[in-house]
């Protein structure tokens, strides 16, 4: 089973969609030193930082309408993603944007950042998880909380 799918509950049903972005990122903290920060992020310390292709996965649930047979409009879901993610995080330095002042923009921050602007623009109670491809090996989920 998919990460992402989940047995309906009664009259509860999902709906997810993936969506592309790509951005860089240093991993670094000022609270280590040097070799501090070499220890703990490795490569991804690396002074000119690097870049990924994230793949963003949103799973919306709730009742489905019986007029539109729809969780969510997917054009309010898609203009969503795009306003609140794709056009402030794709082709951007994460380390740059102000959400990231205080912390270091790790895939699991980062994954927390999108769930945050995004539960804040769609229906209350409608999304339920966002998650986080950085790699073919790596990915990171946000449930809420």
């Amino acid at each position: 089973m998919n990460a992402l799918t989940r047995p309906a509950a009664a009259g509860k049903a999902y709906f997810g969609r993936r969506y592309l972005l790509s951005a860089s990122h240093r991993l670094h903290t000022d609270a280590l030193t040097a070799e501090e920060n070499r220890a703990a992020y490795g490569k991804c310390n690396n002074p000119r930082g690097h870049g990924h292709n994230y793949v963003v996965e949103v799973l919306v649930g709730g009742a489905v309408d019986a007029e539109t047979g729809m969780v969510v409009n997917l054009a309010d879901l898609d203009a969503a993603v795009n306003a609140c993610v794709r056009e402030r995080f794709d082709h951007v330095n994460l380390n740059l944007d102000p959400l990231f002042a205080h912390q270091v923009p790790t895939t699991e921050n980062f994954c927390r950042a999108i769930y945050s602007l995004l539960r804040d623009a769609l229906p209350a109670g409608r999304l339920e998880q966002v998650r986080v491809e950085e790699t073919e090996n790596n990915f990171f989920e946000c449930c809420g909380g």
